[in-house]
């Protein structure tokens, strides 16, 4: 990667889903030996999956200079809504391959994620804005959070999600702490880790 930078083929390099340990070592070999480090992770992250993106990373944003371009914002689209009231024959979730990704949300967690999903629906219709919006915005709320990849498969999702930038000015803080009520999964701050 070193040398591709170099040569002016690319402009940095990042990893994908790789741990904070990892992050830094990959840091360490390349201090060591005069090399260019990673400076982005690809790391997933929405509303149901925070774990890796705001409590493993947390000391090296700033230390090394972190970014994120995290992936499946719309947690798999169980954020998009189009699943509150079943799954029905449309969709991802209905083509050959994905049978393990309907199993998912088949399943009892997949059910209580969807449940979730209703009620974050009503926080976001209080907005006045579509819940895939308003899950779009959170992550992008993240200081840590540099850019986020859409899935989107079609020009009309693309341009729609992007609207999702005109909701952060109203994610104020009753806001988050009404998405944080219904999610119940905020990572622990390192002051909170002593009451464990």
């Amino acid at each position: 990667m070193h040398n591709l930078i170099v040569q002016g083929k690319i402009l940095y390099w990042g990893t994908s889903e790789w741990n904070a340990q990892q992050i830094m070592e990959a840091h360490r070999i390349a201090e060591r030996h005069n090399l260019t480090p990673p400076t982005m992770e690809q790391p997933q992250y929405n509303l149901f999956e925070r774990d890796k993106v705001e409590n493993d990373y947390r000391d090296i944003y700033e230390s090394v200079g972190l970014g994120t371009t995290v992936w499946s914002p719309l947690a798999s689209g169980i954020l998009t809504g189009k699943y509150n009231n079943g799954i029905g024959q449309e969709g991802r979730l209905s083509l050959p391959g994905y049978e393990w990704l309907r199993e998912i949300f088949e399943s009892e967690e997949g059910k209580a994620k969807i449940e979730k999903v209703k009620q974050l629906s009503v926080v976001a219709d209080n907005l006045g804005v579509p819940v895939h919006h308003l899950a779009l915005a959170w992550c992008l709320k993240n200081p840590n959070v540099s850019t986020v990849i859409l899935g989107a498969s079609k020009i009309e999702q693309l341009l729609d999600n992007v609207k999702a930038l005109e909701v952060l000015e109203k994610l104020s803080a009753d806001v988050v702490e009404a998405i944080e009520a219904i999610v119940k999964n905020k990572p622990l701050e390192p002051k909170d880790w002593a009451a464990l």
